[in-house]
C-alpha cells in the first residue's frame, strides 16, 4: 500500500523513539524506586502507568502501519480499535486521579493525563473512517495523533521525574 510506504521513516523513527523512552521511564522509575511516598501505587495508577501506555501506544501505531496489509479496511479498524481503548483508558485515568489522594491535580495534570490523550484518540477514530473519503489527510490525522501521544508522553515523564526529583524527594536525606 503506496499511502503507508510514504510514511514509513516516520513511523520508524517515531516508533523507535517511543520504545526508547519506555525502556527510559523504567530507568527512571527504578533510580528513583527507594524515594516512593505512602500510598505510592494509587498516584502510580494515575499518572505514571498513563505515560507508558501513551508510550505502547504509540509504538503500536507504528507496528500496525508498517505491518504489509492487503487492504485498507483491517488496519483502519484495528486503529479506531485503538482509539477507542483509549478514550475508554482516558476515562479510568481521570477515576484514578479523583480516587488518589497522595497529590492534588491541577489544570495541567487534566490537561496532559486526560484531555489531550483524549483528543489523540478521537483522532485515531475520526482518521479510520476518514481513511476510506480521503486518504492523504487521514495519514496527517493519524501522524499527528500519533505525535500528540509521544510528546504528552514526554510531558508526563518529564513531570513525573521533576515532581519526584524537585518535591517529594524533599527533605529526605536527613530522615
Amino acid at each position: 500500500m503506496s499511502d503507508f510506504a510514504e510514511w514509513n521513516s516516520f513511523y520508524v523513527i517515531v516508533g523507535s523513539a517511543a520504545g526508547a523512552l519506555i525502556g527510559l521511564q523504567f530507568v527512571v522509575l527504578t533510580l528513583i524506586a527507594n524515594r516512593p511516598p505512602l500510598r505510592a501505587p494509587e498516584a502510580g495508577a494515575a499518572f505514571a502507568t498513563p505515560t507508558i501506555v501513551h508510550f505502547g501506544v504509540v509504538l503500536l501505531l507504528s507496528a500496525l502501519v508498517n505491518v504489509p496489509w492487503h487492504g485498507i479496511v483491517a488496519v483502519s479498524v484495528a486503529w479506531a480499535l485503538v482509539g477507542l481503548g483509549g478514550l475508554v483508558y482516558s476515562l479510568l485515568v481521570a477515576r484514578r486521579m479523583r480516587a488518589q489522594t497522595i497529590y492534588k491535580p491541577v489544570f495541567e495534570d487534566w490537561l496532559f493525563h486526560v484531555l489531550l490523550p483524549s483528543v489523540a484518540h478521537t483522532m485515531l477514530v475520526l482518521s479510520a473512517f476518514l481513511i476510506h473519503i480521503n486518504t492523504r489527510p487521514a495519514m496527517f490525522v493519524l501522524g499527528g495523533a500519533t505525535l500528540l501521544l509521544l510528546f504528552v508522553g514526554i510531558h508526563n515523564a518529564w513531570d513525573a521525574v521533576t515532581y519526584h526529583v524537585f518535591v517529594s524527594g524533599k527533605g529526605q536525606e536527613g530522615d
